[in-house]
């Protein structure tokens, strides 16, 4: 490893103590030292690398990341803080520039596994996965006792479908730390895999030790949950998903109240006036088709059937509308007044920050991410020529579903049936809206009709995108590639109606999320009436 510059090899006792209370998550305690030392001596890069951490710990990523700067400035030779900005550029999606810094950082430290697991996990995310399991199979090679790059590893060989070689992984994982939840759940999650009376015995020995902390906890509960469920045992399943959703929505603050104000803006500022303002403005690219809705509602099943027809590719769930949105001033009343021409290079920026994600020559491709319903009118106007398909499931269904899944990057509104039926309720009602002002934009896949007769539908899905019959998109569960949703392995099989029913035995426990649902429960699949 690169020593760091003569200037700071001594440690000031401040620091050391910063550090123990970093090391503790005690940040009240390690911010005034820092800042202290930092007054002093305004140059000391291990003091600027240890406060660039503390901000990212709080999500100021941008502190984080200006601050790292400064520290590589400073002293470039300073491998520990280039390896810390590669993760601040990986954790705010800028993958690319984190695997830039990853090379120099690798060059310099060729033996630190940490590095190469986080290359690994940069190249997974850009789809790149064959450099991806390479450098895990490395990383695993040297080092076999690490049970949650297993888990990596597990979770990225059931994303290119080697199941069976995935399963392994997490049994690996499991024998080497039989207490870390997130296996479990990432298991159970696959929704092939029935757990043994063993299994249900070594989760029930793990959930019930005092020392393990809430996030393994949670992902148990979540783990017991799936079990019970596919025992047929309700009472006893929805117990372990109310217990897991409680716990997890303690360190997750969700307040419906905000996603309803939210609605409402985009509501008051999505008028035919805007749309007719604004005509012809954005980038006329035809690429992009966006695929949004709820969670759990078929969007990876219609970006399955999608992505088998010749002309299009799927990617992921992309992050870049959200942030690119974000970069509007008081959004999204800010579109009113917007540049036109601002509309035109947000559109292009899109396609240049999602070039990444496509790996073949097809024309169009997939951006499947469901909460970029509450941006449609957005990609409307940037990119007026992409397609919007809407995935919807019956509220009880889908909300249910949900409520028992327990989402890796976090969705606040589902862990309580309360704000699970006002979320949905504010999606239709956003939806409604816009059916209303930009007319025959958004395709409605409705998933039970999918089921019922999926030739029909699906020949409806590839009209609305342009996109002649291909037999292949019948047969979209034979088509080979990489799936990175909780749907992976559903969508590996043909359609089944088991889904539209599972929600049904859970129906004693559900009247907090019917009475938060209200008319839009009796009104589905339609909105309803007035709205």
């Amino acid at each position: 490893m690169a020593s760091p510059p003569q200037h700071v090899r001594s440690y000031d006792p401040r620091l050391v103590r910063a550090a123990m209370a970093m090391n503790a998550n005690v940040l009240h305690e390690a911010e005034p030292l820092l800042r202290a030392l930092l007054k002093e001596n305004p140059f000391d890069v291990r003091a600027i690398r240890l406060f660039a951490e503390l901000a990212g710990r709080i999500g100021r990523y941008q502190d984080a990341e200006n601050l790292l700067r400064r520290a590589i400035e400073l002293a470039p030779e300073f491998t520990p803080a280039r390896a810390n900005l590669a993760l601040v550029l990986y954790r705010t999606e800028r993958v690319t520039e984190a695997l830039e810094e990853l090379a120099q950082v690798t060059n310099e430290d060729p033996d630190n596994l940490g590095n190469a697991n986080l290359q690994a996990a940069a190249y997974g995310r850009i789809g790149e996965f064959d450099e991806a399991l390479a450098l895990y199979a490395r990383v695993l090679a040297d080092a076999p006792n690490q049970p949650k790059v297993w888990m990596s590893y597990g979770h990225l060989l059931k994303t290119v479908g080697r199941l069976d070689e995935g399963v392994a992984a997490y049994r690996r994982a499991l024998q080497i730390q039989p207490g870390l939840g997130e296996v479990w759940w990432s298991l159970a999650n696959l929704k092939t895999v029935r757990f043994s009376d063993e299994d249900i015995a070594m989760m029930r020995s793990a959930l019930a030790d005092e020392r393990i902390g809430p996030e393994d906890r949670w992902h148990l509960d979540f783990a017991l949950g799936k079990a019970h469920e596919d025992r047929r045992e309700p009472e006893a399943a929805f117990a372990h998903y109310a217990a897991g959703n409680l716990l997890r929505k303690k360190r997750m603050p969700y307040k419906a109240a905000d996603t309803t104000a939210a609605v409402d803006a985009a509501i008051a500022v999505a008028t035919p006036e805007l749309f007719a303002r604004f005509e012809g403005a954005g980038c006329p690219a035809p690429d992009p088709i966006f695929v949004l809705g709820m969670p759990r509602a078929g969007s990876t099943l219609v970006e399955q059937i999608l992505s088998s027809h010749s002309q299009v590719e799927g990617t992921s769930e992309l992050p870049d509308i959200g942030i690119l949105a974000r970069t509007i001033t008081e959004y999204p009343q800010g579109l009113a007044t917007i540049d036109p021409a601002m509309l035109h290079d947000l559109g292009a920026q899109y396609l240049e920050r999602t070039r990444v994600q496509r790996h073949t020559v097809r024309p169009l491709f997939i951006d499947k991410l469901p909460n970029n319903w509450l941006h449609a009118a957005f990609i409307r106007l940037i990119l007026p020529n992409a397609k919007i398909i809407d995935a919807r499931r019956h509220p009880l269904s889908c909300c249910f579903s949900n409520f028992k899944q327990h989402f890796a990057r976090g969705q606040g509104f589902s862990y309580s049936l309360e704000d699970m039926g006002a979320y949905y309720r504010d999606y239709v009602r956003l939806m409604a809206h816009l059916d209303r002002v930009m007319p025959g934009a958004v395709h409605r896949v409705i998933y039970e009709r999918m089921v019922d007769d999926t030739e029909a539908e699906v020949r409806a899905l590839l009209d609305a995108c342009g996109l002649p019959f291909e037999p292949a998109c019948l047969a979209f569960y034979e088509t080979e590639r990489a799936v990175r949703t909780p749907s992976s392995e559903q969508v590996r099989r043909p359609i089944f109606r088991e889904g539209t029913e599972a929600w049904k035995p859970y129906e004693p426990f559900l009247d907090p999320l019917k009475s938060a649902l209200g008319a839009v429960l009796d009104a589905y699949p339609a909105a309803p009436q007035g709205w």
